[in-house]
């Protein structure tokens, strides 16, 4: 059996900056609403999907603000994009997929909490987390635990990552905190490029482990200026790792019969159709629940 995770912020996101826009009757923006629905019933249909979650943080604030003023806050977001969160939600709740509302967390702190309530159920013999996010990787496992790049139809497991990102999985926050991330606002340490980190952490692993007071194994090149900056910014470095470290305690249902699709709520899809202004929305789904 496989479960399917999707990031609900990164599928509206891609939709808005992709489609056209478009109105409701009321004067709303929809446009990122139509392209989420078509997403999510197209990854349905053409996979074979019983077991699906989807996520959404549409108050993008989360704790990791209170860590670390400059983290992402969201500033900038067109708020014909924010405007449509709400009824993206109730969108993918009438589709029949259970919704994780994040609002103190982030919503791959829930794909984080789920994938953790998965990988120990013996029955679940793939999680399929739908996002290229390079935050989610740090969550693959061997063959079991993937990301699916669905615009590019590229599956990635632990070997993907490695070669991708020179590290393993479970040092990609350490990845994270000495690059930086720009899109999180993580500004990572000075002179720590991709290249040279990806070297150091494929060594060592993890923060804790490189050598500040001791020459390293491997060739870096300007090794004794990164020891020396890492030294004096540890500090940074760990709060930086745990802004890139997903949570996975997250208090979310992530039950096998809490995520098995059973098809659309007829009432509830075609009422929302009706309020987004599209006749052909409503002839998408190709099952509705508690229908034969």
């Amino acid at each position: 059996m496989e479960v399917y995770l999707v990031d609900g912020t990164y599928e509206l996101f891609r939709a808005y900056f992709a489609l056209p826009a478009l109105e409701s009757p009321a004067g709303k923006p929809v446009g990122a609403v139509h392209g989420l629905i078509q997403s999510l019933l197209r990854l349905i249909r053409e996979n074979g999907v019983t077991h699906i979650g989807c996520a959404f943080d549409s108050v993008i604030p989360s704790f990791r603000n209170e860590l670390f003023p400059g983290y992402k806050t969201g500033e900038g977001t067109p708020p014909e994009l924010l405007a449509q969160f709400e009824p993206a939600e109730r969108a993918v709740a009438a589709l029949g997929v259970r919704v994780w509302p994040m609002v103190e967390f982030e919503a791959d702190d829930a794909i984080a909490a789920a994938t953790e309530q998965l990988r120990r159920d013996p029955v679940v013999e793939r999680v399929v987390i739908c996002s290229p996010d390079k935050d989610l990787a740090q969550l693959v496992e061997g063959e079991r635990v993937v990301c699916l790049d669905r615009r590019r139809g590229e599956t990635i497991g632990e070997n993907d990552v490695l070669a991708k990102y020179g590290v393993a999985p479970a040092s990609i926050p350490d990845l994270l905190a000495l690059t930086g991330d720009t899109a999180d606002g993580i500004p990572g340490l000075p002179r720590w490029g991709a290249k040279s980190t990806a070297a150091v952490l494929s060594r060592y692993g993890h923060l804790e482990d490189i050598p500040t007071n001791a020459p390293w194994d491997i060739p870096v090149r300007g090794a004794a200026a990164l020891q020396g900056i890492l030294l004096q910014e540890y500090e940074n470095a760990l709060l930086y790792r745990q802004l890139a470290t997903l949570r996975r305690d997250v208090p979310i249902d992530a039950l096998l019969d809490a995520l098995l699709w059973h098809g659309a709520n007829r009432a509830e899809y075609e009422a929302l159709c009706e309020e987004l202004g599209s006749e052909r929305l409503a002839t998408l789904p190709h099952l509705w629940a508690g229908e034969a």
